[in-house]
């Protein structure tokens, strides 16, 4: 699914964004698909070359490993603050020609962040493609794991064993406050079924009222999402950028927990602060 405006410099839900133009560039031997998702990790003979396609994921590994694989980056990846790597244009239209003259050994990407046409011409071209899927708390940390090793890793960072323990806590019991998710507007789009950010949600207590809906990321109008009668609106700065000017005034009457994206919608270090930061966000909405 691809929303219909330009794209915005954040996180793990599908962005907008304008598909690349042309063809990338071909001549290298194809060496098959080049998938890592069920090998083993392959012994180092000398540095990796890493290219992140996925924002969080950059971060992760650039947490790792500094300045040791990642050779480069997507615009939208932000995080560690001062990451010094060539950039390769958006998650939705990369420059391939840029990736391929890199020479990565590696490029890591994400099912719902990236599009196939882009990874299978990298494959084609001879590129490996580690694809991640993320759909919930525990899932991702095992991408995380799975990445880190491909990168080289020589161990788990004590950023994940911190994150993990954030989240060891079991989903609160008893009735949850209900709500919708907008993800962006003009048109309106939230949260649906089977997303990390809304199990995220569900781990602190907040029970999405559109996690059955068929669509992941289905697009409503905003009298929809009135008539759901939510006790709470759920407004993250990404991948549109809410906020206390932009936003509320479509939910008159309703509180609004204007929530950090990036703690909402990432899967990497951030993770280890999420609990803390989205909790305290979401209880002053009722205050």
């Amino acid at each position: 699914m691809k929303p219909p405006a330009p794209e915005t410099p954040r996180g793990e839900t599908p962005r907008p964004e304008t598909p690349r133009a042309g063809a990338p560039r071909a001549g290298a031997p194809r060496k098959g698909r080049g998938e890592l998702r069920d090998q083993p990790p392959r012994t180092r003979t000398q540095p990796w070359r890493v290219i992140s396609l996925v924002p969080s994921l950059t971060e992760a590994i650039a947490e790792t490993l500094p300045g040791e694989v990642l050779v480069g980056a997507t615009n939208w990846c932000t995080h560690p603050a001062g990451l010094d790597v060539t950039r390769i244009g958006g998650t939705k239209n990369p420059d391939l020609d840029r990736i391929l003259a890199l020479a990565p050994d590696l490029v890591i990407a994400n099912e719902e962040e990236n599009r196939a046409p882009d990874l299978d011409a990298l494959r084609t071209a001879g590129v490996e493609v580690l694809l991640t899927e993320v759909r919930n708390v525990p899932q991702a940390f095992r991408e995380l794991d799975r990445v880190l090793t491909a990168c080289g890793a020589g161990g788990r960072p004590r950023w994940l064993d911190e994150a993990e323990r954030a989240w060891s806590a079991p989903v609160p019991p008893g009735p949850r406050t209900t709500a919708v998710v907008p993800i962006w507007r003009r048109p309106w789009m939230v949260l649906g079924r089977d997303t990390f950010a809304g199990d995220v949600l569900a781990r602190l207590g907040v029970r999405n009222l559109f996690e059955g809906h068929p669509e992941r990321y289905p697009r409503l109008p905003v009298g929809e999402l009135l008539d759901a009668a939510p006790d709470l609106v759920v407004l993250p700065d990404e991948p549109y950028r809410f906020t206390a000017a932009d936003g509320p005034e479509a939910f008159p009457g309703l509180p609004c927990a204007l929530v950090s994206g990036r703690h909402l919608t990432w899967y990497g270090p951030s993770l280890a602060e999420a609990p803390r930061v989205l909790g305290e966000a979401l209880r002053a909405a009722h205050r």
